[in-house]
């Protein structure tokens, strides 16, 4: 949010901004943390696809959402923590509930599948939260890449994984690619590749013929809580 000399002022911009019931919608749209194209915001806040452009201007202008180019699609989010905990406080002032994101993506694609060539659906998104949470990578300061961590780097390199080798590729060491059914992010790049080469090769997962579907082994299951802590 912006921060200026004049707190007042300020404060008073944000909150005409949010006051628009069409931003508004939008905003509390993204309130559950999974991302959304402006095609969908619009027909969230019902109003036409210019409107809606419009309107994510003016909210990335005061820094409430920001935009993550991937393809040709563009995915807004809330700029981060602090937004979300004023629009839930609001929330409650109002004594409304959020709306929920409805995914409609098929359920076996949606727990796990590849995406380009790393691991997309629930499974990588729960990949990258623990990662995260494990202190293995952090968040670059700007854009959507990852950093690998000191304590990262000796685990990720246990596994089988040369982060030296990695980091010569001409490629994206890792960065958060926003997951399509979850909305939220999973890991690509070069790390995210690695991982999931790992995780064929040792059998943790198993690749449906027919689709990108992919299926947790017993054998992933058991490595997964070992190495990661995670439960599937």
């Amino acid at each position: 949010m912006n921060v200026d000399a004049q707190p007042d002022a300020s404060v008073s911009k944000i909150a005409a901004t949010i006051g628009e019931p069409s931003r508004a919608r939008m905003l509390f749209c993204l309130v559950d943390g999974r991302a959304r194209t402006s095609t969908e915001l619009a027909m969230l806040a019902d109003v036409s696809p210019s409107t809606a452009s419009s309107h994510l201007k003016r909210l990335m202008t005061e820094k409430l959402v920001r935009v993550s180019a991937q393809g040709k699609h563009r995915y807004y989010s809330l700029q981060g923590s602090t937004v979300a905990r004023a629009l839930e406080a609001l929330s409650v002032l109002a004594g409304e509930s959020d709306r929920q994101f409805v995914t409609r993506t098929p359920n076996g694609l949606r727990f796990a599948r590849t995406c380009y060539d790393h691991i997309a659906g629930i499974l990588g998104v729960s990949l990258h939260d623990r990662l995260m949470e494990l202190g293995w990578l952090s968040a670059a300061s700007e854009g959507n890449g990852c950093e690998v961590t000191e304590i990262g780097t000796k685990a990720i390199e246990a596994l089988g994984i040369d982060v030296t080798a990695m980091r010569l590729l001409r490629r994206r060491f890792a960065y958060l690619c926003v997951d399509w059914s979850e909305r939220r992010p999973h890991l690509g790049g070069a790390f995210g590749a690695a991982l999931l080469k790992v995780a064929l090769t040792r059998k943790w997962v198993a690749q449906d013929l027919d689709s990108r579907a992919l299926s947790v082994t017993s054998v992933g299951r058991r490595e997964m809580r070992v190495r990661f802590g995670l439960h599937i």
